[in-house]
């Protein structure tokens, strides 16, 4: 069995990614208080927050830390999504984590902040970071995972090409129990 190839550090996109109406950047320790108060959002914790007490602020901060050493160790890429024309502007994130070199492939997720629903953010940065993974990293396959009641997650995905790929029953625990997985996949050439 051959080797797994060496993880390294993910690069930041360079230039920032943008198609003019969404920018993705790399976090900034300016960002805490717009990040803590979009994520402290009720649909933010209901669908992408595991723990039943709400999140802190001081969480948010090290997540700041978190995100550099995950990137450090080739694990994970976050990035804030912003207003192109405002930079300092907190629309929400996008992330590939679960990087896999060996396999050529990552998982890729997105939160949008209240403010910024309705407009196609989600879409957006979802498109521009997977033509990035695609390209940039080479990789071969994207997941994408969401519960099954986050219906407008499921659309955003497959809007953008992902293909519903099954339920991963009793998946992983998230608040007082366990949560249900679904699952979709995109290759090179399906992104639309």
């Amino acid at each position: 069995m051959p080797d797994d190839p060496p993880r390294s550090a993910l690069p930041f996109p360079d230039p920032d990614l943008t198609d003019g109406t969404v920018l993705l950047r790399p976090w900034q320790e300016r960002d805490t208080p717009q990040r803590y108060a979009a994520f402290s959002d009720e649909l933010c914790q209901r669908f992408s927050w595991p723990h039943v007490e709400p999140i802190t602020e001081a969480q948010v901060h090290a997540a700041l830390a978190d995100n550099e050493r995950d990137r450090l160790a080739g694990a994970s890429l976050n990035l804030a999504v912003v207003d192109p024309a405002d930079p300092a502007r907190i629309w929400g994130a996008a992330s590939l984590y679960d990087v896999d070199p060996a396999q050529s492939r990552a998982s890729i997720g997105y939160w949008v902040a209240p403010w910024s629903r309705g407009r196609g953010v989600a879409t957006r940065s979802l498109r521009l970071l997977a033509g990035w993974g695609f390209g940039a990293l080479g990789v071969h396959r994207l997941e994408l995972t969401c519960g099954p009641d986050n219906l407008a997650s499921a659309r955003v995905a497959e809007h953008c090409g992902f293909v519903r790929e099954g339920l991963l029953r009793s998946h992983l625990r998230f608040k007082t129990g366990r949560r249900d997985t679904v699952v979709f996949g995109l290759l090179p050439g399906e992104l639309r």
